[in-house]
């Protein structure tokens, strides 16, 4: 044998003890390694389920994920509702409590009401009128000024039109005072305008 001859043989012997390497540590990995079956259908299959175990897992992960957010959101929903009708509950609670003294006060004039000193009872009657004012104000009542201003139907409510020269379409009479609370109309002012 030549030295080209040894050179190849050994060459060829390398390349099969190779491929034997290869085959077994396909078999080890379960794929298909048999000649006469075709090599990809193999792969395949391998692939495939490789693929359908990763997209169960990113199913399950998301589902989980739903169900989680789904969840979190129903207590949300309850939280604030529940707070809602807390809040609905107790909102007059503090202008109440507030006009508890103004309350206070107006027994206390009734009871001297049978004294008959007419003067202490006008003053009485006074003080609560004014104690009960600055307290709606201190909650952020305000009348409304309507008296000699432009008729608005946004915030008065006619009642009546009587001539009155030069002061067409103003207001000219309040009936019923108008009030804003934090600057939104609670109450409309019933008033009289001029034509």
């Amino acid at each position: 044998m030549t030295k080209d001859n040894k050179n190849e043989q050994s060459l060829g012997n390398m390349e099969q003890d190779r491929n034997i390497e290869l085959q077994e540590e396909l078999l080890a990995e379960g794929l298909n390694t048999d000649e006469n079956r075709a090599g990809i259908t193999g792969l395949e299959e391998q692939l495939s389920a490789d693929v359908d175990n990763k997209l169960q897992e990113e199913l399950a992960a998301l589902n989980d994920k739903y169900l989680r957010l789904a969840a979190e959101f129903e207590n949300y929903k309850r939280r604030t509702s529940r707070e809602r009708v807390e809040l609905l509950q107790t909102a007059g609670k503090e202008i109440v409590s507030s006009l508890l003294d103004v309350l206070d006060d107006t027994d206390r004039a009734s009871k001297n009401l049978e004294t008959g000193d007419v003067a202490q009872m006008k003053e009485g009657i006074n003080l609560v009128f004014s104690k009960l004012r600055s307290t709606l104000q201190a909650k952020g009542l305000k009348q409304m000024e309507a008296l000699g201003s432009d008729f608005d139907p946004e915030l008065h409510d006619a009642i009546t039109e009587i001539p009155a020269p030069g002061q067409e379409g103003k207001v000219v009479d309040v009936v019923t005072p108008g009030y804003f609370l934090n600057d939104k109309i609670i109450r409309h002012a019933k008033v009289v305008v001029g034509k």
